[in-house]
């Protein structure tokens, strides 16, 4: 009775941890970094390839290993084609308020972007609107030099979107 009880807080303090994990989106283009990452327990990181376009390192746990998403999948022998199955109707209303609570559940946790467009008249007329971007958001930058760099992280856990769509 008492291995049941420890296996079964076990199991619940697993998934209370799961439910509290942080999940990460981070992109950066001057490291090249694109990943998503429960921390702790899973993280997929998109990576540049010589033979394919890109391919995803996905890390869960202490097992590591690659797929590649872009590559063509091979047909099964016995598989239908997509014109010859029946194609169900699905009915799956917009809901604007309910995605409107999932993006308001996420948290910003750094936004970075610099920006030469090429144009040094256009570079001046952004100016004052990336000045005031300073003011209210992120860390924006007009430069005349040619570099571009964008940097992003947003963080969020599962229990807030659980929250979200539960709330409405």
């Amino acid at each position: 009775m008492t291995t049941l009880l420890i296996i079964l807080l076990v199991v619940f303090a697993f998934l209370a941890f799961l439910l509290f994990t942080p999940i990460v989106l981070f992109i950066d283009t001057s490291t090249n970094q694109y990943f998503v990452q429960a921390k702790g327990v899973v993280k997929a990181s998109i990576l540049p390839d010589e033979k394919e376009f890109i391919k995803v390192r996905c890390k869960i746990f202490f097992y590591t290993f690659y797929f590649f998403p872009l590559r063509k999948r091979k047909k099964k022998i016995g598989e239908k084609s997509a014109d010859t199955k029946k194609k169900k109707k699905k009915n799956r209303r917009f809901n604007a308020r309910k995605i409107g609570e999932v993006l308001r559940s996420f948290r910003l946790k750094r936004l970075e972007l610099q920006l030469d467009t090429g144009d040094y008249v256009l570079n001046a007329k952004l100016v004052p609107v990336f000045v005031f971007l300073n003011y209210k958001l992120g860390n924006f930058a007009i430069n005349f030099q040619g570099k571009n760099h964008f940097a992003m992280e947003l963080q969020n856990r599962p229990v807030y979107l659980i929250k979200s769509f539960i709330h409405y």
